[in-house]
């Protein structure tokens, strides 16, 4: 089943210069990225973001981390994306993240675990709708779809 997922590369891996190894590792997986933008998120987007965290002591520091430098904000499109995804990204906390996983390979502490990418597709159509109107979607055919997928 096709099915979109939000995922943000993060200010900690923007910074590190990590955007390019994170996208190669979803198109190599088969993935199609149909809307990227790089923007700096307002604490207005931000709070409304994790909205679902606001209750939580680390929420200030979330909102103040997520505003402070440019995230790279994408649409990634697949078959039962959204759980493959996840498992690519590995555990929350780094250190809880498996070596071969995005976090695992780059990251360390949970508040720099570089990459937010959607838990359902419910999420994914919330954070979607957050960062991107339905024009800025591209839809379009890879040449090697019948390779990735079977028909």
């Amino acid at each position: 089943m096709t099915e979109q997922s939000f995922v943000m590369i993060k200010p900690d891996a923007v910074l590190r210069r990590l955007m390019g190894t994170v996208l190669t590792r979803f198109e190599e997986r088969g993935l199609k990225i149909v809307a990227a933008k790089m923007m700096e998120i307002s604490e207005e987007l931000a709070k409304e973001q994790y909205a679902e965290h606001k209750e939580k002591p680390f929420f200030k520091d979330l909102v103040s981390y997520i505003t402070s430098a440019p995230v790279l904000a994408m649409v990634i499109e697949g078959d039962e994306c959204i759980s493959l995804i996840r498992k690519m990204i590995g555990a929350t906390n780094p250190k809880e993240a498996y070596l071969g996983t995005i976090r695992g390979d780059y990251a360390l502490e949970t508040g720099r675990n570089i990459i937010h990418a959607s838990d359902s597709s419910k999420s994914a159509e919330r954070e979607i709708s957050l960062f991107f109107e339905g024009s800025e979607i591209c839809k379009y055919s890879l040449p090697d779809e019948s390779l990735i997928y079977e028909q």
